[in-house]
């Protein structure tokens, strides 16, 4: 589509491209990293409809950043030289709180695979543990910071938390007895201040379909920061098997619904349910 076709009454803001996107149908718009994109109308939290070339269409704003000086001069303001804080979209004031509930850190606790699976890699590996430094990212109730006390004889734990469950942490802590090698630090990844480099980085960041919540992002920032050269990471590489299936109930309660309900007819809604509902674009990462 072009951009005269369209009628904007709020001038345009422009986003800078974080990486390639490749669009998936006629209503979305490709561009790569590094592309300059006037953002017209924020159409949802994750869908923002965009133009770049003289072409518009839908983009993820995931993908985007936006161009701080720019939007200070259309707003007349001078700009701000100090370091851009700005909170990541993903991990706001919701984000942080969600983990702070116990009912959330229940669930996962409550996953024993997952927890017996880290027990087991920590039991395993206590010889390469020994008189080591470990961080261990996005801790929750510190329970692989725990195992790791308690079965490896590791030098120090760095027990990294950014929710408020940081404060239960340190009350677990002390409970265990492990006060004298695992330290508390609550706060974000990308503001994470440590007594130095660490020799193993442990974390459980893997979301719904791997990469949700996006936590990989932080791991990794706090690997180039903090891991020493030759340091491990556990785990250091994931898998994201894709299946195609034919889901027709989940189709007809999501689809088929706004066709006719009560009567009226809604299917001008079922364009917006499909743009909310699928994700196109598949990323793979490499944490090596």
């Amino acid at each position: 589509m072009h951009q005269e076709d369209e009628d904007y009454t709020n001038p345009p803001e422009e986003f800078i491209g974080l990486s390639d996107f490749t669009s998936c149908g006629s209503d979305q718009l490709s561009f790569r990293a590094g592309d300059r994109l006037l953002v017209h109308t924020k159409t949802s939290a994750d869908w923002w409809w965009a133009e770049l070339g003289g072409l518009c269409g839908y983009v993820p704003s995931s993908y985007l950043k936006q161009d701080v000086e720019d939007s200070y001069l259309n707003q007349g303001v001078k700009e701000d030289t100090s370091e851009d804080t700005s909170e990541d979209p993903w991990q706001d004031e919701e984000y942080f709180g969600s983990y702070g509930t116990l009912r959330l850190q229940l669930e996962m606790l409550s996953d024993r695979a997952r927890t017996e699976a880290y027990r087991q890699v920590i039991l395993t590996n206590s010889a390469p543990l020994k008189g080591k430094v470990v961080m261990d990212l996005g801790c929750g109730t510190g329970v692989i910071s725990l195992f790791c006390a308690r079965l490896a004889q590791p030098k120090a734990v760095y027990a990294v938390e950014a929710s408020s469950i940081a404060e239960h942490t340190e009350t677990l802590v002390r409970q265990n007895g492990c006060e004298e090698v695992v330290t508390v630090f609550q706060g974000r990844a990308e503001e994470l201040e440590l007594p130095g480099t660490v020799d193993i980085l442990i974390s459980e960041w893997m979301g719904n379909c791997l990469l949700f919540e996006f936590m990989v992002e932080s791991v990794l920032q706090a690997r180039d920061r903090w891991l020493r050269e030759g340091g491990m990471m556990w785990p250091s590489g994931a898998s994201l098997c894709l299946v195609p299936c034919q889901a027709l109930d989940y189709y007809t309660e999501r689809m088929v619904f706004w066709e006719q309900p009560y009567g009226l007819d809604f299917t001008a809604l079922q364009v917006s349910v499909v743009r909310l509902s699928v994700r196109c674009d598949v990323t793979v990462m490499q944490l090596q």
